[in-house]
């Protein structure tokens, strides 16, 4: 029967099942550390995408069994020139073309939606770190991708949570954040700060270092960010937030997030954190990470393991990392390809 690849949506249960298990094969192959793959997140990311997105799914299959999938997320709203691509086989299916095939079938769908360049992820080993496979680096050079942003991901064991230098920490922030109050809430941002927020989610891709990546900063506001908020609670996650409001202002200047999934009340990731540029040197990056760190651990009393993600070179982040006890484990490699 050879390779078939048909597309699926999300009124298709079974391919949406079928697709979840080699999901969730991969995950356990290549990730072992990580939570277990969230039926409940892979189901809502096919059913509630995040607005301002189209979804496109495709299934492979090898003589009639479910071999491997992709995700292609072209945005809508902004950087209509890109993708963003996921593509999985499983672990008993690789190396029988199953990649490559789905990878000449993104490529159809991205040029029939005029879209010039698209981006995926790959995993690889530090030096003396964690062993990882290799194949995705290899899979992605030779498809002509070239490696465009380097990442590190890093881990915080909660359970060696140095709490002393924690509040040691703390208090240094808070003496350099004159004129400044944090703010806290769990799940959706309140509307006295929501317009904030957005301007703030919208600076990311902006302030961040995005290394040869060529993408455009989002233009967020606060439907937008509703909406990512709506799409996240369909897929169970739980947020805990910490701001820096500027007292003279009444403005949230500074944001950060942790949150969890359905899946694993052992592991959370330590998402955006992002400080105005004109509130700067105040050290509030610093000070709503450690609170947010607090309080989530406050309520998630089960919680071992944080993972966060930094651009390599993104020093400044790395060096708050670091201090709060974040270590290396792994690499990650953001690869462009232009069509």
């Amino acid at each position: 029967m050879g390779i078939t690849i048909a597309p699926f949506d999300a009124a298709d249960q079974a391919a949406i099942d079928e697709a979840y298990r080699i999901g969730a094969a991969a995950n356990d192959a290549d990730l072992p550390d990580f939570p277990p793959f969230c039926r409940q997140r892979f189901t809502a990311a096919v059913r509630h995408p995040m607005p301002g997105s189209l979804r496109l799914w495709t299934l492979a299959r090898l003589d009639g069994e479910p071999a491997g999938y992709l995700a292609l997320d072209l945005p809508q709203l902004d950087n209509t020139d890109n993708a963003d691509a996921e593509l999985v086989v499983h672990p008993g299916y690789r190396r029988r073309g199953v990649g490559r095939a789905l990878h000449e079938h993104g490529l159809r769908l991205l040029r029939a939606h005029g879209r010039k360049r698209v981006i995926a992820v790959t995993v690889s080993a530090l030096p003396g770190g964690v062993a990882r496979p290799e194949a995705g680096n290899a899979f992605a050079a030779a498809t002509g991708a070239r490696p465009a942003l380097a990442e590190v991901r890093r881990r915080l064991d909660t359970g060696r949570l140095d709490l002393a230098a924690l509040d040691t920490l703390a208090a240094g922030a808070r003496a350099h954040a004159t004129g400044y109050r944090t703010v806290r809430w769990r799940g959706a941002t309140p509307e006295e700060y929501a317009a904030d927020v957005a301007y703030l989610d919208g600076r990311l891709m902006a302030d961040a270092p995005l290394g040869d990546l060529e993408w455009e900063p989002e233009q967020v506001d606060v439907e937008r960010l509703r909406g990512r908020e709506r799409a996240l609670h369909a897929r169970g996650r739980r947020g805990y937030h910490h701001a820096a409001v500027h007292e003279a202002s009444g403005r949230v200047v500074a944001w950060t997030l942790i949150d969890l999934g359905p899946s694993a009340d052992w592991h959370a990731w330590q998402q955006i954190t992002i400080v105005d540029p004109a509130h700067r040197g105040h050290r509030l990056g610093l000070l709503v990470k450690i609170e947010n760190l607090r309080y989530v651990l406050d309520h998630e009393s089960a919680l071992r393991a944080i993972d966060t993600w930094n651009a390599a070179e993104n020093q400044h982040m790395v060096a708050i990392n670091e201090q709060l006890g974040f270590r290396p484990v792994d690499a990650w490699t953001d690869w462009q390809l232009t069509l």
